[in-house]
């Protein structure tokens, strides 16, 4: 089969969004498919985004390919008879985080027409889908609510997960992603104030801004945790991670409402850890159950502490944890055998 891989890029922007694109794209072709893969800028400016889709709207790919699989937003407005969607999140600023402080622009005659519009034409356009896979199903109960429209979980796998080994479990709790407010490196950094065990915290991974990064460095010194917090605000290369996690104690990934379980997650699995949450981490709690293979924080640093040094206090069950842990993957069917079988059939 003739397939393209359509999605939106932010240019310059590297992360999770493009990467299943780019893994995706060498598993098709390994099963014997012929495959291109397109990305087109977007920015989600209230006064440009209506303009960006229509441009979207008038590519026709059906004389070029068999099939599209779309991805980011707005990607799936593209023209073709044969549309699958692997849909990620919806342009949240007019969705899920409308009324929220997050919303970034005022609430008044003229956005709210524009957000209108866009829910109007999401819900067309993903409706002409012969099938809609989300990459979880906090993402498929947005699509329920929002739009009307029924959608599958499909978990995204990580690329070469073979490369994750396991060693032990050291004195580490392991946070590696982007440095941003979100994905809330700071309620770790504030938990460290309160752990009574030996336990330790290494965040990695680049900031959003080099004003976040140095404020997460100050805060650990005016919070007198420095000497127990390693605070590497760089790209962490793929060797890199495994060679952090195989010894860790555990990895910690509590976003805030975050659109599904992230890489972090997986690859702290795939490396046999307990994974730490919180209870409004989204995505996230459709892989961790507390007490079996992770733990539920509440999103407070003092309850956090708590899950940390319950972690380092017992490593029988923190093994224990870890290799549910791995096993929770196979129960979900996060593989990329799977993820090829729904996207072709």
């Amino acid at each position: 089969m003739r397939i393209v891989l359509l999605s939106s890029i932010v240019p310059f922007i590297n992360g999770g969004a493009r990467f299943i694109v780019e893994w995706l794209e060498e598993k098709l072709i390994e099963a014997g498919h012929e495959v291109e893969r397109f990305y087109l800028p977007f920015v989600d400016d209230p006064n440009e985004i209506l303009h960006q889709i229509a441009a979207w709207r008038l590519m026709d790919l059906t004389q070029w390919c068999d099939r599209v699989i779309c991805f980011r937003p707005p990607a799936y407005v593209v023209d073709h008879p044969n549309k699958v969607l692997w849909f990620i999140h919806h342009i949240r600023t007019f969705y899920d985080l409308w009324d929220t402080p997050y919303r970034g622009m005022p609430d008044d005659a003229q956005h709210r027409a524009i957000r209108d519009n866009l829910r109007a034409l999401d819900t067309q356009a993903i409706s002409e889908a012969r099938a809609v896979f989300t990459n979880s199903q906090v993402v498929a109960d947005r699509l329920k609510a929002f739009n009307g429209l029924d959608a599958t979980p499909l978990y995204p796998p990580i690329y070469q997960p073979e490369r994750f080994s396991h060693t032990g479990y050291g004195d580490e709790i392991v946070a590696i992603s982007r440095l941003e407010p979100h994905k809330r490196q700071a309620l770790m950094i504030e938990a460290m104030q309160y752990v009574k065990s030996g336990v330790k915290l290494r965040l990695a991974g680049t900031a959003s801004s080099a004003e976040y990064g140095r404020q997460l460095v100050k805060m650990t010194h005016d919070l007198g945790v420095a000497d127990r917090v390693i605070l590497e605000d760089r790209w962490i290369s793929e060797d890199e991670k495994a060679d952090m996690l195989k010894q860790a104690l555990a990895v910690a990934y509590l976003p805030k409402d975050e659109d599904s379980y992230g890489y972090p997650s997986l690859e702290g699995a795939h490396a046999r850890k307990p994974v730490i949450t919180t209870t409004d981490s989204g995505g996230v709690l459709e892989l961790v159950e507390h007490g079996r293979n992770g733990l539920i924080s509440a999103p407070d640093p003092r309850a956090l502490a708590e899950q940390f040094d319950r972690l380092h206090a017992d490593k029988a069950a923190t093994a224990k944890m870890g290799t549910a842990s791995l096993n929770r993957l196979a129960e979900m069917k996060i593989d990329w055998s799977t993820v090829v079988e729904r996207l072709t059939s």
